[in-house]
Formats: structure tokens, C-alpha cells, sequence
């Protein structure tokens, strides 16, 4: 059987205030079609120097609290040396390294292998920039 590789670009808004977005469905669906009930890997990568890519559980608040503990970590004041954009942004910027901006994730028969209370989320906390790309690539 020969390696097979497909990639697809999702456009997702998270809107003036940070956030952590759900990204499982968005996997489940394209793998629905790329992995055609193979194995493989799900690469999920998010080509921005403000945004990560985490795989946690979501809606019994620990999503919230994600952000609470990235902003006691990256607090959005004057502390940093890169300064554009709304105040604090320059924390937006070191986001990256607690956060990665790739997750790289087991396929078994065509589905996404996660366990029973994880999700697939972009991290973003930059307010000044609400649209995203999310790069999902799978390699069966």
C-alpha cells in the first residue's frame, strides 16, 4: 500500500477577544474524506507567530482555564519589547512557545484517535488579528 498525503486549509474567525476554538469537528470531517478508513497522522499546524494548537478538554471549563493560566504566564501589559498592536500584544508573540502552533495526532481506521474528553483547539489570545488558517494535513 503507498503513503498517501492530503492537505486542506481551514479559514476560522475567533473574533476580537481570545479564545479557544474547537477544532475536533473540523478534523473528523476531513478525515471523513482524506483518510478513507486508513492509518496514518493528522498534522494540524496554524501558519501564525500568535497562535497554538492544543489538545485539551473542552466545555467543563478548562478552556477557560487555559486562558486564565496564559494570561497569569503572559500578562497583556507594557512588559514587552514588541509593542505594536493593542496593548500586551507583544505576549501574543511569545504565545508560540508554551503553546506550539502544531499538533501532530494518531489516525486508526480513518478517525481521529483522542481520548474520551479530548479536543483539537486553537489557542488564540492576539485581539487584534480575528481571522486564522488552520493548515490539516493527513499521511496515511
Amino acid at each position: 500500500m503507498t503513503d498517501v498525503f492530503t492537505t486542506h486549509s481551514l479559514r476560522i474567525t475567533t473574533g476580537a477577544g481570545e479564545t479557544v476554538h474547537d477544532l475536533t469537528a473540523d478534523c473528523d470531517a476531513f478525515l471523513r474524506e482524506a483518510a478513507d478508513g486508513r492509518d496514518g497522522l493528522l498534522n494540524v499546524f496554524v501558519p501564525h507567530a500568535t497562535a497554538g494548537v492544543a489538545v485539551i478538554e473542552t466545555g467543563a471549563g478548562s478552556d477557560d482555564d487555559l486562558l486564565a493560566a496564559l494570561h497569569d504566564l503572559l500578562p497583556a501589559d507594557d512588559r514587552w519589547q514588541h509593542r505594536h498592536g493593542s496593548p500586551g500584544h507583544g505576549r501574543d508573540h511569545v504565545l508560540p512557545a508554551l503553546v506550539p502552533p502544531h499538533a501532530t495526532l494518531p489516525v486508526i481506521g480513518g478517525r481521529l484517535e483522542l481520548g474520551t474528553w479530548q479536543s483539537v483547539v486553537l489557542v488564540d489570545t492576539n485581539r487584534d488579528n480575528p481571522r486564522r488558517s488552520v493548515r490539516l494535513s493527513f499521511l496515511g
